[in-house]
């Protein structure tokens, strides 16, 4: 091969190398599928709620906090189990295709709540202010109760941080949703409970009720 002929090849090689070593990655959607819950209630506290979770991932996000206030969303786990459960959940409810939940009823506004499920190109989603229907029932207090908890582990870390006096208050918040049953996966915030216990610069009755809350969590699971 001639020296003329070899230039050649790799001036017409040096672009096309570029051009694969900058070209941009696939932005195919996920077709792993992950299910949204959403809630809008003005004048409420919070005003907006939005949890999602993946199918394939512990790993979650939540995003809660008043409908002014700047947009951001926030990771958190749930167990495999949880998991499973919501999606069983909308198996049952055909992945929110073509589903109206709404009771179409005159009774009081308590938000609108969007199920939505998403998987590659595919997208559905169903929204409601009440329903009567049992599976979607069974997935809002899911979604529900996994915002309280989050509410919670927030309360607890912001009072630990800024208001030490202020974590007795915060730790009988989260026993009276505990005692009620409200929250999907309470021993989530066992870490928090612990370090509040082991703390010696929060008052005594706050460290011994944040004892006995992980004790008793250790315990239920």
């Amino acid at each position: 091969m001639s020296t003329s002929l070899v230039l050649a090849v790799v001036v017409l090689a040096i672009p096309l190398r570029a051009q694969m070593a900058t070209s941009p990655p696939s932005t195919q959607p996920s077709q792993t599928p992950k299910v949204t819950f959403r809630r809008i209630f003005q004048g409420s506290s919070p005003e907006f709620i939005e949890i999602s979770i993946r199918e394939d991932s512990n790993s979650a996000t939540y995003e809660i906090r008043q409908i002014d206030e700047d947009p951001g969303s926030q990771p958190f786990e749930v167990s495999p189990g949880l998991r499973a459960k919501i999606f069983a959940l909308a198996g049952q409810l055909h992945q929110f295709q073509g589903l109206d939940l709404d009771v179409h009823r005159k009774i009081a506004n308590l938000g609108e709540k969007t199920f939505r499920w998403e998987q590659g190109t595919v997208k559905h989603e169903t929204k409601f202010n009440y329903t009567l229907n049992s599976a979607a029932t069974q997935l809002l207090q899911i979604f529900e109760g996994l915002a309280r908890q989050q509410e919670h582990y927030a309360l607890l870390a912001r009072r630990m941080r800024y208001d030490r006096l202020g974590i007795n208050d915060a730790l009988l918040q989260f026993e009276s949703d505990l005692n009620r049953g409200l929250m999907p996966e309470p021993g989530r915030l066992i870490p928090l409970l612990e370090q509040i216990s082991s703390d010696p610069r929060f008052v005594d009755i706050a460290r011994q009720r944040a004892r006995s809350l992980a004790d008793r969590l250790r315990h239920s699971s």
